[in-house]
C-alpha cells in the first residue's frame, strides 16, 4: 500500500478534500484506506506528563539494577 499524505481542513458541511495533485494519483473508483490524525489537546498532553511523573516518583536509584535484566 502507498501512502498519499498532505493536510488539509473540514469544510463548513464537514467534506475533507483531497489536493488535485493527489486525487489523480488515486484510481477512480478504487476503495483506498484513509487514516486522520488530529492535533492532540493540550489537556491530554498534561495528563501524560502527569502521568509519567507519578509513575517515576515511585522509583529509587536502587532500583536501577533491574535495568540490566
Amino acid at each position: 500500500m502507498k501512502a498519499l499524505e498532505f493536510e488539509g481542513r473540514l469544510d463548513s458541511e464537514g467534506n475533507l478534500r483531497v489536493p488535485n495533485e493527489l486525487a489523480v494519483r488515486i484510481p477512480k473508483q478504487q476503495t483506498v484506506q484513509v487514516i486522520v490524525l488530529v492535533p492532540e489537546s493540550s489537556e491530554d498532553d498534561d495528563w501524560r506528563r502527569l502521568s509519567e511523573q507519578h509513575f517515576l516518583a515511585g522509583y529509587s536509584d536502587a532500583d536501577s539494577i533491574y535495568d540490566a535484566v
